[in-house]
């Protein structure tokens, strides 16, 4: 499981993120986002750490914290949902791939 960060500053990189997080325990890996077309990062990122007592640990220390001028957001990731999923089918979605030639 990962832990989601949430309104972070645009100027944060993964380096600023894994110090943070390792004063709760290990961190194994840091995605941070960023926009396709600017490359800039998107205010957002995801945590892992390596137990999930330190994961527990690092949103009870963050949550609410104020870093790099911003009030944090840390939370238990929540898997990652289809698109198209909420609309009871896959009608829009097989109609359009059937589209390509």
């Amino acid at each position: 499981m990962s832990i989601y960060v949430g309104n972070l500053s645009y100027e944060v990189t993964q380096d600023n993120l894994t110090q943070a997080f390792s004063e709760y325990g290990a961190v194994r890996r840091v995605q941070l986002p960023t926009d396709r077309e600017t490359g800039r990062v998107r205010g957002f990122a995801f945590v892992e750490m390596g137990t999930d007592a330190e994961e527990a640990a690092a949103i009870d220390a963050l949550d609410g914290a104020e870093w790099m001028g911003r009030d944090l957001k840390v939370n238990k990731a929540r898997p990652r949902e289809e698109r198209g999923s909420s609309d009871g089918g896959s009608w829009g979605n097989s109609n359009s791939s059937s589209r390509r030639h």
